[in-house]
């Protein structure tokens, strides 16, 4: 006997095997045509897969107004385009078809170059497939037998998965669509016809899993929804986002530069994106001085033993540049992070209760190896500066310090207009052999952690298992921009194994008199400087706010005798602590108008001669137009209180 919880706690029995589509149609038949998988005690499965015979469970079915849907929907598309590109072309080798981000892609080894030429007959095919709307179908064997299957069907990298990556596993599974077979863990949808739209969205290079040293792949995109409409607003989105790309602003508006010859994901801040950056750096030393953050500054290399004693070494070696071979035997490291630098900080001197909680900021500049095919401009990089601080506290003051943090994070994302995001919990995934510390730790940690956020007023909380930090808990800020894209930002972690006997060893002398383990909490508001300038870049389509904007105020006479006060104005601005321009060129007054609009200057002063004799200004807003005229002294003071207030303005 089966029986089965759904979430309203309404309970079913079954004496006969059944598949999460029976349970479906037994509640009604809506339901029944609408379900394309089944969350079973928190698993994935498809609609057709059979249940338990007996036992207890609880059972969730899946629509397509569920989140997971969409990434089902996606991974049966790459199923179906895969599909289509084996009827097209001859001797295609299968790699692997994820989904990421808004689509999915495959990767195929195969004599034809793909190009864009193709999609048009492949997406033809894909669409005949769907029409056809042949079942998605779960077949289970022992890998010994599925690797003789795929040597037959002549697979040779399936072929290669299973004896080596997979060798440890006693069956796996596969899914047929028709004439189509692909070793695949799934689910997928229960058939082809419940994909609604999908485009092919663009072909490029890959390797054999990742290894440059391997076998050269083509990746070829897509993107799928349920409905044309979604894949309509998707699109849209996308052609709104290539007119907000920040590589293509950042060069346009002067902001960050990326020279080859010094080398792949190496940002240059320019002096106008130095202007943003430094402005934000201000604006968070200020706010850390207030919480109470020592700022300190540390090395940006470190003896490879201190990234072995952090496990940031193991644990990052193939993102991290090599060590650097010194005479004498010693190895050196470009640190991948701070933390074990403010570490030794803290174990500089003895420390006392009294001196807890300590919160050590620094702005510090770390390096990592990424490849070079997930470099992107600013927000993927090599070196990067991020915005970091540890605090080092006792344990029962964990509660008031984690909160502190997300609120800071907070506070920062709201000054910012960055109002649209969710908070995500990073915890153990226990199946996973990439963490340090003992499970009891781990659990206290991530029972600290939820407490904290559940008494808080957060927009959104979810829990993602798999998505720590190897030494902790975090909660990660996933912050979506003004056409809905989601970027992971700010994070907060907590850290009860870097202090621990395994690591650093950390103590403090408590009240008691005694030697005590202190807790870590690594935060970051923004994440890193680069990333999060270049997704503001992005966000505010470069026409950053007043008090980012590189240059503020432009001065613009309507002909050369006024040029004398234009430039007293000028000089004013200055004065006021305005980031002010003139263009004093012979020119149309329109012509500087435009030119300063395209450089999405906020505020323009219009001096013609009628404002050089009552010594006022015409006041022009990139966002309203023209304001009037007014003194300068009016004007100054008005966007002085609009930098003060940090305001954030939009046409929208």
């Amino acid at each position: 006997m089966l029986k089965v919880t759904l979430p309203d706690g309404k309970v079913r029995e079954y004496s006969r095997r059944v598949r999460p589509a029976d349970v479906a149609a037994d509640i009604g038949p809506r339901l029944a045509k609408a379900v394309l998988a089944a969350e079973v005690d928190g698993q994935l499965i498809g609609a057709n897969q059979p249940l338990p015979a007996d036992g207890e469970i609880t059972l969730r079915l899946i629509t397509d107004k569920d989140p997971q849907a969409l990434d089902l929907l996606r991974h049966s598309c790459a199923h179906i385009m895969a599909r289509a590109v084996m009827r097209l072309f001859d001797g295609v080798q299968l790699a692997f078809g994820p989904t990421v981000g808004d689509g999915f892609y495959y990767d195929f080894q195969m004599e034809h170059k793909l190009s864009e030429e193709d999609f048009a007959k492949i997406e033809a095919e894909m669409a005949r497939i769907v029409k056809e709307d042949e079942p998605f179908e779960r077949v289970e064997m022992d890998r010994n037998e599925a690797v003789e299957f795929c040597r037959d069907l002549n697979q040779l990298l399936k072929v290669e998965h299973l004896e080596e990556t997979l060798a440890g596993e006693r069956r796996v599974s596969f899914y047929r669509q028709g004439e189509f077979v692909d070793l695949c863990r799934g689910p997928h949808l229960p058939s082809a016809g419940a994909v609604g739209a999908f485009k092919l969205m663009s072909v490029a290079g890959a390797y054999w899993k990742g290894d440059a040293s391997r076998q050269q792949l083509q990746r070829l995109y897509g993107t799928a929804f349920f409905q044309k409409k979604q894949l309509d607003e998707h699109l849209k989105r996308l052609e709104e986002a290539k007119r907000r790309d920040h590589r293509l602003l950042g060069k346009q508006l002067e902001l960050f530069m990326i020279d080859p010859e010094v080398g792949s994901g190496l940002v240059f801040w320019l002096p106008k994106g130095a202007v943003v950056r430094r402005e934000l750096e201000l604006f968070l030393y200020d706010e850390l001085l207030r919480r109470g953050y020592q700022p300190v500054y540390t090395p940006v290399i470190g003896n490879v033993h201190l990234y072995e004693t952090s496990g940031h070494y193991p644990y990052y070696k193939d993102t991290q540049f090599p060590p650097i071979e010194m005479d004498d035997g010693d190895r050196y490291l470009l640190r991948p992070m701070n933390c074990p630098h403010h570490v030794k900080i803290y174990q500089s001197k003895p420390r006392s209760y009294r001196e807890l909680p300590l919160r050590l900021a620094e702005f510090g500049q770390v390096h990592r190896f990424e490849q070079s095919g997930e470099l992107n401009g600013m927000v993927r990089v090599r070196g990067f500066t991020q915005d970091d601080a540890h605090i080092f506290c006792a344990e029962e003051q964990v509660a008031d310090e984690f909160r502190g943090c997300l609120e800071m994070t907070q506070f920062v994302l709201k000054t910012l207009g960055l109002n649209d995001y969710r908070v995500r919990l990073g915890f153990r995934d226990p199946a996973q052999d990439k963490y340090v510390g003992d499970a009891a730790t781990w659990q206290r940690a991530e029972e600290a952690l939820e407490n904290v956020c559940r008494g808080m007023d957060l927009p959104e909380l979810h829990i993602e298992r798999g998505e720590a930090a190897f030494y902790g808990p975090k909660a990660d800020f996933i912050v979506a921009d003004c056409i809905g894209r989601q970027w992971q930002l700010g994070t907060v972690q907590l850290d009860y194994n870097l202090p621990g006997p395994d690591r650093f060893d950390m103590e403090y002398i408590g009240a008691d008199n005694a030697p005590h383990r202190p807790v870590m909490i690594h935060r970051a508001p923004f994440g890193s400087f680069e990333r999060f300038v270049g997704m503001l870049i992005e966000h505010y389509a470069g026409a950053f706010p007043l008090w980012l904007a590189p240059e503020q105020v432009r001065v613009m006479v309507v002909s050369q005798k006024a040029e004398d006060y234009g430039r007293r104005v000028e000089r004013r601005l200055a004065e006021a602590g305005l980031r002010a321009g003139g263009d004093y060129r012979a020119e149309k007054i329109g012509a500087k108008i435009r030119d300063a609009q395209l450089e999405l200057i906020p505020y323009m002063f219009v001096i013609g001669g009628r404002e050089a004799d009552e010594e006022n200004v015409a006041v022009r807003d990139r966002i309203e137009g023209d304001l009037g005229t007014m003194s300068l002294e009016a004007a100054v003071e008005r966007l002085k209180k609009e930098i003060r207030e940090k305001t954030v303005r939009s046409k929208d």
